[in-house]
């Protein structure tokens, strides 16, 4: 059974998300955080917003700004596109399946290539871009690597405790 996202950000774009696109490529595009408009996006954690800031996610690269409360956790999960994660403030774990966890803060990047299972946990209030490199789209996954839909993987989520030493990385 295959959970795509793609259909979700259709609905959110529905729902009144404005895509900030800049229309002609020679043109700059600015989106002042200030003026941004998050909301919450169907299949995602409610402890976090999102805000296109260029492209359009549904159908390819975009730039996504993305604010998450401390303890904000978006479960196991991969993506069809490389993800790339810019962090603008706060702090956070990234895990990968077979990769030592990583601790990130302001400043830092990532990349997590495409159909990796990761995992994201923000420790103290975090802001940061997402850039998928193709359409955004989420596949959860159990503990086995089965994909699972978002309701399940985020009811999940939501009884696990944070970690004990995760706090230590702010």
């Amino acid at each position: 059974m295959r959970f795509r996202a793609c259909c979700l950000l259709s609905t959110a774009i529905a729902m009144g998300l404005a895509l900030q696109n800049a229309g002609a490529e020679d043109n700059m595009v600015h989106g002042a955080m200030s003026t941004s408009k998050f909301v919450n996006f169907p299949g995602l954690p409610t402890c976090l917003t999102l805000s296109v800031q260029h492209g359009d996610p549904s159908n390819g690269p975009s730039v996504i700004l993305a604010k998450f409360a401390k303890g904000c956790a978006v479960p196991w999960h991969w993506h069809t596109a490389d993800e790339q994660l810019m962090i603008v403030s706060g702090s956070g774990k990234v895990e990968m399946k077979d990769s030592p966890a990583a601790s990130v803060r302001s400043g830092d990047y990532v990349l997590l290539p495409a159909k990796h299972p990761h995992q994201f946990t923000c420790v103290a209030a975090c802001t940061l871009f997402i850039a998928p490199s193709g359409a955004f789209d989420i596949h959860y996954v159990d503990k086995d690597g089965k994909e699972i839909s978002p309701d399940e993987a985020l009811k999940s989520k939501m009884k696990a405790p944070l970690k004990k030493g995760i706090e230590n990385v702010a």
